[in-house]
């Protein structure tokens, strides 16, 4: 069966709290890589107010297989009560890298 690979965004209030858990995803072998985007901009309906925020942004490349134990660490290390943890598949990429990833995470 083919590898599945996938994206996963995951928002954090803090960039000290997004290399916490991008560190943690990546020393798991959850992660093979992870970036961080210091600062976005996120407005949101939140408890029936209108939030306006500023987040880092973590993503994190994967396979689908890993996913139920990267979604269990992030919830585990997260702030929030509902964390933004959302996976999107990759359809294409590179195949040295696309090995590499799967090389890297756990299997």
């Amino acid at each position: 069966m083919e590898e599945e690979f996938i994206v996963v965004f995951i928002t954090t209030g803090s960039l000290d709290e997004a290399m916490k858990i991008a560190r943690a995803l990546v020393e798991e072998k959850l992660a093979a890589c992870v970036n961080i985007v210091p600062q976005v901009f996120s407005f949101y309906w939140w408890e029936g107010k209108l939030q306006e925020d500023r987040e880092a942004l973590i993503i994190a490349k994967t396979t689908a297989s890993v996913f139920p134990a990267l979604e269990a660490k992030v919830r585990e290390l997260h702030s929030y009560t509902v964390p933004e943890i959302i996976a999107l598949p990759i359809k294409a990429g590179h195949k040295a890298y696309l090995d590499w990833v799967t090389g890297s995470v756990l299997r």
